[in-house]
């Protein structure tokens, strides 16, 4: 499964493409999409959409994952951040694909198994499983990837072996694990 990840930034908006087969990883692409400085917001908005829109129209991945909002330094920073997670969006649902949002401590359990883990070891961690030496020199391209890794991690194949399934809402520990019912439902704890 192709797998295409967002880190959404109006100066750098990461991205990485994964292919997640077999339980392996392995990068496709990555870089950032880094509009001029200068240039109005709309402007900016207009390249980065313009970017993605060539990116998944080469890749053709089957899913989209992106960082989910969730601090900014002020609320005019918030609502630029929110503009270009809806650019994103958009070129994502203009290339038919379905998006997938991750909160940033869901991101770092799936790749380091802390929440609160450092860019650093999300960084160190990706490299890992990816097999990249050097790692990307930028954290948005790093954390873009880290996104893809995480959608990864939350599917598991279906029992047909067509199409990974969605795992979002299972137990996260085995502690809370209850085999499934008769109907293919997990038992409530």
């Amino acid at each position: 499964m192709k797998i295409f990840g967002v880190d959404p930034g109006s100066a750098h908006t990461g991205y990485g493409c994964i292919d997640a087969s077999a339980g392996r990883h392995r990068i496709l692409a990555c870089g950032a999409l880094s509009p001029p400085g200068r240039s109005a917001f709309p402007e900016k908005l207009r390249i980065i959409h313009d970017g993605l829109t060539a990116l998944l129209d080469e890749h053709r991945p089957e899913a989209v994952a992106i960082e989910d909002l969730f601090y900014a330094r002020n609320a005019r920073s918030a609502l630029k951040l929110g503009h270009v997670r809806g650019v994103v969006m958009l070129a994502a649902a203009e290339a038919g694909l379905q998006v997938f949002e991750y909160a940033p401590a869901e991101v770092k359990r799936a790749v380091v198994g802390y929440g609160r883990a450092e860019k650093q070891q999300v960084q160190q961690m990706v490299s890992l499983l990816l097999g990249l030496d050097p790692p990307p020199s930028r954290l948005d391209v790093t954390d873009a990837l880290a996104v893809a890794v995480c959608h990864a991690h939350s599917m598991r194949p279906d029992t047909s072996g067509e199409q990974p399934v969605e795992t979002r809402g299972a137990p996260r520990s085995w502690r809370r694990y209850r085999p499934p019912d008769t109907a293919g439902r997990r038992s409530e704890p």
